[in-house]
């Protein structure tokens, strides 16, 4: 694999969780609540990754075999603001969206 093969895969799998997160209202919003589960299950899965591994993504390091370069970008490709924001921005919004699936999910049981 090379620098670009890494980058680009880093790439997708954010995107894919990325768009998790963003999903997981929305399901929630359509009365959907077992894919707003799977989905928040999936989440969860990548969070406990990221503990496990020092809230670092796996793929930096692969991607650090390939460059001496440590810009917060430099094994995905996404503007410089967000992969350096990343995790204060969707970290919130997944807390967000988690809580207001819960409050519809306990409102659709009475």
């Amino acid at each position: 694999m090379t620098l670009g093969g890494v980058k680009l895969l880093h790439t997708v799998v954010w995107f894919f969780f990325a768009a998790c997160i963003v999903a997981v209202p929305i399901a929630g919003a359509l009365g959907q609540f077992q894919w707003a589960a799977i989905l928040s299950g999936l989440v969860w899965i990548e969070c406990a990754v990221l503990a496990v591994n020092r809230c670092r993504c796996p793929l930096t390091d692969v991607a650090g075999r390939y460059t001496d370069d440590r810009a917060d970008n430099f094994d995905i490709h996404l503007p410089l603001w967000l992969a350096r924001h990343n995790k204060t921005i969707f970290g919130p919004l997944f807390v967000v969206g988690e809580l207001y699936v819960l409050v519809l999910w306990l409102g659709s049981a009475r």
